[in-house]
């Protein structure tokens, strides 16, 4: 069940595809705002490289190619967020939840969003980024075909979770075509109203 610690605090779901610049306009709220910006591929990473005993079996997992059940996702974000609850003013939970499923579980174990953060960026739009990223970045996976089937795979993922939240009437939808500061000017306005 919930920890009470959490009980308080906003906890803003931020959705977006790749390309979409979540994780720019992340930064930005942080700057702004003082939440505290939790990646699950980050914890992922950062308990690998830790070398713990979480670490160690974590490691094994992917490195066989399997996925980590949502049950250690799901503590090692209850984790992070109670190490930050005093200082915190609250949380953006960046690129979860990815199925249904996984939203409903962080509520039984966590606690509900306030709100969901929908950057929502055109297909063509984040294909283009994608390439100019990897023109600099040299990331192997971002050629135009890998990034369509990576695109594809998102769209199918996320549909159903912004229809699930737009239910409760909690999905705050942001036009991210423009530039980073329009976009955040949008972020800003819902923020600022909660």
């Amino acid at each position: 069940f919930p920890p009470e610690k959490l009980k308080h605090h906003k906890i803003i779901f931020v959705v977006g595809g790749p390309g979409s610049g979540k994780g720019t306009q992340c930064e930005k709220i942080v700057q702004k705002y003082g939440y505290t910006h939790l990646s699950t591929g980050d914890l992922l990473r950062a308990e690998v490289s830790s070398g713990s005993e979480r670490g160690k079996k974590l490691k094994e997992i992917m490195e066989k190619g399997e996925l980590v059940s949502l049950d250690t996702v799901l503590d090692m974000l209850r984790d992070a967020m109670l190490a930050k609850a005093d200082t915190s003013k609250g949380y953006l939970i960046d690129g979860y939840p990815r199925e249904v499923k996984q939203g409903e579980e962080f509520e039984k174990k966590i606690g509900p969003p306030t709100l969901l953060l929908y950057v929502d960026a055109g297909k063509d739009t984040m294909v283009k980024r994608l390439l100019k990223r990897g023109q600099t970045s040299g990331r192997v996976d971002d050629n135009e075909e890998t990034i369509k089937k990576r695109l594809e795979t998102y769209y199918k993922a996320t549909e159903p979770v912004i229809a699930f939240y737009k239910s409760r009437g909690i999905v705050r939808q942001l036009n991210a075509e423009g530039t980073v500061d329009e976009v955040f000017k949008q972020v800003c306005s819902y923020l600022d109203a909660l």
